[in-house]
């Protein structure tokens, strides 16, 4: 029996602009192989040749979602997660569904660990208003969160987060909770 250490799958969870992605770079930094759920809406959108924005992301979603049920980004990111396993830590960025939850942990146990990452509302949509990629507007960002918590049943794997990193202050300090983190799990 081999006693070599299992690396683990972090999935982070969070609603938009909370800062899921900052958290991501330093899982990124400290190791971990990073995987964005959100790359297959983006392919899925370039597929289609249309233009990156709210709308068009949407509509990928909803039709992926749709075509292979709501735990349709875990299953087709499954390869790539073991892939990574095979010789580093995963962090996922951008969980969302209840049922991508499931199916993860049925996947891998007790070896799924999940962070949510919380900013109140308005900070949330301000961030998201100043951002340079995919930037919201108020009633597209409140729209959004609306539609996933409603459509995308994000709610339980936030509820279900192993720890919470609460970003309502300052890049440093997000840092420095992630890091804490990090060295909780390895």
């Amino acid at each position: 029996m081999s006693s070599k250490r299992k690396n683990k799958v972090v999935a982070l969870v969070g609603m938009p602009g909370a800062g899921k992605s900052e958290v991501s770079r330093v899982f990124e930094q400290s190791k971990f192989k990073k995987i964005r759920f959100g790359d297959i809406t983006d392919e899925e959108v370039k597929k289609r040749g249309l233009l990156l924005n709210e709308e068009n992301e949407r509509s990928a979603r909803e039709a992926l979602r749709r075509e292979l049920g709501m735990a349709a980004y875990a299953i087709l990111n499954l390869s790539k997660i073991e892939d990574a396993l095979k010789t580093s830590n995963v962090v996922i960025d951008g969980l969302y569904s209840w049922e991508e939850f499931k199916f993860l942990k049925d996947k891998f146990n007790n070896n799924l660990y999940t962070v949510v990452v919380w900013a109140p509302p308005g900070l949330r949509y301000q961030r998201l208003k100043n951002r340079a990629v995919r930037p919201l507007t108020l009633g597209q960002a409140e729209a959004r969160d609306f539609a996933e918590i409603e459509n995308v049943n994000k709610g339980g794997p936030i509820a279900m987060a192993d720890c919470t990193i609460k970003n309502d202050t300052n890049l440093a300090s997000l840092i420095e909770q992630t890091k804490q983190v990090i060295r909780s799990l390895v």
